[in-house]
């Protein structure tokens, strides 16, 4: 049972919310194939109703599904506009059929109503398993405004989270600061209306109309600090509200009790609630908590997210990728191995454990601002996370910090001063291998210039037995092309390529 805080004590519970779908509806949400009206309405006494479709190529509906009562004409259709007409005789009782047109491998629903005046009743979850193309009437409670420009937000009814993708403002544009146009707020009882579409899966209703909007009973009005963060040795949160409600309660999920507790409330149209959280001494964590209230006839629920600073865990990228999915921080440091994606700071990071994709490190831009490139070795700070399937650090990455790479020739490297500091990468072929366990090496191209390589180690970070015998378990042997990382040092007389990070290879002629 969740945690609840009461002033005055009541017990608050999540009314049932009803939606309905239209039954006038311009669905424009396939670009193969649209129609004037997904739901088509017959006179029960009998009659015809048309609608326009407008296709992209030849399209066909699915016989299968037209029932005996029901006349369709025509049933197919090439490119452009095609009047479809829908036809039936008189019924006693109301009647429906569900259809579906096929263009170009996609799928356009359409619902055909005879003498049924009662449009259907959804809930959130029952939209998120209905049909693509269809539009949806829904009523939920507003939460997570993500978007004020194209106003992106999610609602909930009680049987779970509906996300809005795009609101029209009330001028029936797409953009333009809809969520301050209609003036909505998290808590917000609202019904929206528009076609559903399916993003990796999850349903989203795109550029919708708004239909109702019941402003809430409870707000959220600052909270202090504003970050809303406790440091990483605990401390306080204070949420400030206003309520027109007859008080509110307080809900911590069952998750964040061990480290988040109430230590301090007040009442009346202006309550505060006082979060503490414990020290920490895992990674980065955030709690969603909860407040409702009610005036007997309305209900209304907001949430607030705390959150409070973790340590920071330095791993390799073989921890990395065995870490579960959290709020953990995590330091890797690693030699970049291919670029993605410049812009977005995409790019691939590697170590002697492993290789991970790093998806859009820092702000739009940073990478290049910052320089960085393939080669370069990058200290960065980040989450775990995973797209389809495949784990990587999640968007939100931070730089601290990287250690320059510069491509140069065997001939230059040779002449370059001895420094621990500056890093090159240098490609040569294998001329000899010294010594196979630690993989020192002659490095050579074909003006006749030769660089002792002291030591190929498998990738940054390699130590103790981690950096043994990598020559044989990568298969590499003489002839091979070899591209090293390292400083210039020199040692009786002798210019060697140390430090010792492997890079690629490519096997000889």
């Amino acid at each position: 049972m969740k945690l609840k805080y009461f002033i005055p004590a009541f017990v608050v519970l999540l009314g049932a919310l009803f939606v309905s779908c239209s039954d006038e509806d311009t669905v424009t949400l396939l670009d193969e194939i649209q129609v004037s009206r997904s739901y088509v309405d017959i006179d029960k006494e009998g009659g015809s109703t048309t609608i326009i479709v407008t296709a992209k190529d030849s399209w066909s509906f699915d016989e299968a599904e037209i029932p005996s009562w029901l006349t369709v004409s025509p049933m197919a259709g090439g490119a452009g506009e095609t009047e479809v007409k829908f036809s039936a005789e008189g019924t006693i009782n109301g009647r429906n059929a569900d259809l579906s047109i096929m263009c170009a491998g996609r799928k356009q629903h359409i619902k055909v109503l005879q003498g049924l005046s009662e449009t259907k009743n959804a809930t959130c979850a029952e939209v998120a398993a209905g049909n693509e193309g269809m539009t949806y009437r829904v009523t939920g409670a507003v939460n997570n405004i993500y978007n004020l420009e194209y106003g992106n937000f999610y609602i909930n009814d009680g049987t779970g989270n509906l996300q809005i993708y795009g609101t029209l403002n009330k001028s029936g544009k797409t953009k333009g600061n809809p969520i301050a146009d209609w003036g909505i707020e998290e808590g917000d009882i609202i019904t929206v209306e528009g076609p559903l579409k399916f993003y990796n899966g999850a349903a989203e209703l795109c550029d919708v109309t708004v239909v109702k909007l019941v402003k809430s009973l409870l707000k959220v009005e600052s909270i202090d600090p504003e970050n809303a963060t406790i440091p990483l040795e605990g401390g306080e949160v204070t949420v400030n509200l206003s309520s027109k409600g007859n008080g509110v309660s307080v809900e911590i999920p069952e998750s964040a009790k061990s480290w988040l507790s109430i230590v301090n409330i007040t009442g009346g149209s202006a309550p505060t609630v006082t979060f503490h959280a414990n020290a920490n001494a895992g990674g980065d964590r955030t709690a969603e908590v909860t407040f409702k209230t009610s005036n007997g006839s309305q209900e209304s629920t907001v949430t607030a997210t705390i959150k409070q600073t973790g340590a920071i865990v330095a791993a390799t990228v073989a921890e990395f990728l065995a870490a579960a999915e959290d709020n953990t921080q995590y330091r890797l440091t690693g030699v970049i191995q291919k670029v993605t994606k410049a812009s977005s700071g995409d790019f691939t990071l590697r170590d002697y454990s492993g290789e991970v994709a790093i998806y859009h490190m820092g702000a739009q831009g940073e990478f290049e601002s910052l320089g960085l490139k393939e080669g370069d070795i990058v200290t960065i700070v980040g989450k775990r996370g995973s797209y389809n399937g495949n784990p990587q650090m999640s968007k939100g990455g931070v730089y601290e910090s990287h250690i320059p790479v510069t491509d140069i020739t065997i001939a230059e490297f040779l002449t370059k001063p001895d420094d621990k500091n500056v890093y090159y990468r240098v490609n040569g072929t294998i001329e000899d291998i010294d010594n196979p366990t630690y993989g020192n090496l002659y490095l050579g191209d074909d003006e006749g210039n030769q660089v002792y390589v002291y030591g190929c180690y498998p990738g940054y970070g390699a130590t103790g037995d981690n950096r043994k015998n990598w020559l044989a378990t990568a298969g590499i042997e003489a002839g091979d092309q070899l591209t090293m990382i390292g400083y210039k040092d020199t040692f009786n007389n002798k210019i060697e390529l140390c430090g010792g990070i492997y890079f690629s290879h490519s096997k000889g002629q």
